[in-house]
């Protein structure tokens, strides 16, 4: 597997405190055998379940995944991160995901189904207010899980241009953009009803997306078109060889810096899933699945041919060296880290 751009220093990693997690922790990244190290640990917020970084990299950002809903900034140009500012409420309740994008923070609201824009600063800290919420509407035919909307996720497109938001409860992905520093609908595109999509993520070549759905163990893969802003799903696959007993609960996903790979987590059968991506990008093929490494797999990142798993229910971050030929993930070492939910390097 090619190795692109300069390997991670550290990773953060967030955690939800309500259920005994310790909050930000900071690791070392080992450059050659991917190992963590813990370097410190940061308790100002409760439930920092998601974090995303400044684009310098020296300012990290997290969500209070809370019913009241916030997002704070931290300072980590050193080992230690430093709360920069209170915690600026998003006007929305249980933010899980965030993302930088045109000069503010974006924040999906799971509980009010909704996007919000807080701006941000010259020196990256967080204005006092949110400056825009762009609310979802919709509901999906699961009656317990989608009788409204619920975003699960906001990042941008390759190009920066647009921001993309996830809606489990609506079987849609949102296409918006920022105007006078409110979040407003460009487009909306359904996704099979039912199929409860949870995250998405491009592929390096700009022209593809694939959709992890939770309610269905699949994943769904989507032409897109940057100069338009638009999404057209074109393929759903189970990222399962055989039909689950239960609920499966897929949850993360992540593609190889090289466009080679996609793997996905599946929280109810504690396993990774490994796509060999053919063509362009258009189409995914399942190499197989291989043990999370612990229970309860949440999120994973990707870099410099290792794979690092949050594994929330069993307490740990798992990292997995990656077979270069196949994608298959074998695994490597982990650190405990009590309620893990993300992990971002950096």
């Amino acid at each position: 597997m090619a190795e692109v751009g300069r390997r991670p220093g550290r990773a953060f990693i967030g955690s939800f405190t309500a259920a005994g997690g310790p909050g930000i922790v900071v690791a070392a990244v080992d450059q050659d055998s991917g190992a963590l190290t813990v370097l410190s640990r940061a308790n100002g917020i409760p439930d920092p379940s998601y974090l995303a970084l400044s684009p310098t990299g020296g300012t990290l950002y997290a969500v209070s995944e809370t019913a009241e809903g916030a997002v704070v900034a931290y300072g980590v140009t050193g080992d230690v991160p430093e709360q920069a500012g209170a915690p600026v409420p998003v006007d929305g309740s249980g933010p899980t995901h965030l993302s930088v994008f045109d000069g503010h923070v974006l924040t999906a609201n799971y509980g009010s189904g909704s996007v919000t824009a807080v701006p941000v600063r010259a020196d990256g800290t967080l204005a006092r207010a949110a400056s825009g919420v762009l609310r979802h509407s919709g509901s999906g035919p699961h009656t317990k899980r989608q009788q409204g909307p619920h975003a699960h996720q906001v990042q941008p497109d390759p190009t920066g241009r647009w921001a993309v938001s996830v809606d489990l409860g609506t079987d849609s992905v949102r296409v918006c953009d920022l105007r006078d520093g409110s979040p407003l609908l460009h487009r909306e595109v359904a996704l099979r009803p039912g199929s409860g999509p949870r995250h998405l993520a491009f592929h390096p070549g700009g022209s593809y997306a694939y959709v992890v759905n939770e309610l269905t163990p699949s994943v769904t893969t989507c032409r897109w078109d940057a100069p338009d802003g638009s999404l057209k799903p074109l393929v759903e696959l189970p990222v399962l060889p055989d039909a689950p007993a239960g609920d499966a609960y897929p949850s993360g996903i992540a593609v190889s810096p090289d466009g080679r790979f996609v793997w996905t987590a599946t929280r109810g059968e504690d396993v990774l899933s490994v796509f060999a991506v053919e063509g362009e990008g258009e189409a995914l093929r399942l190499v197989g699945t291989v043990p999370c490494g612990g229970h309860w797999p949440r999120a994973l990142a990707v870099s410099a041919g290792f794979l690092y798993v949050a594994n929330e229910r069993s307490g740990d971050v798992t990292w997995f060296a990656l077979d270069p030929a196949t994608g298959l993930p074998r695994r490597a070492g982990s650190i405990d880290v009590a309620a893990a939910s993300c992990v971002v390097l950096g």
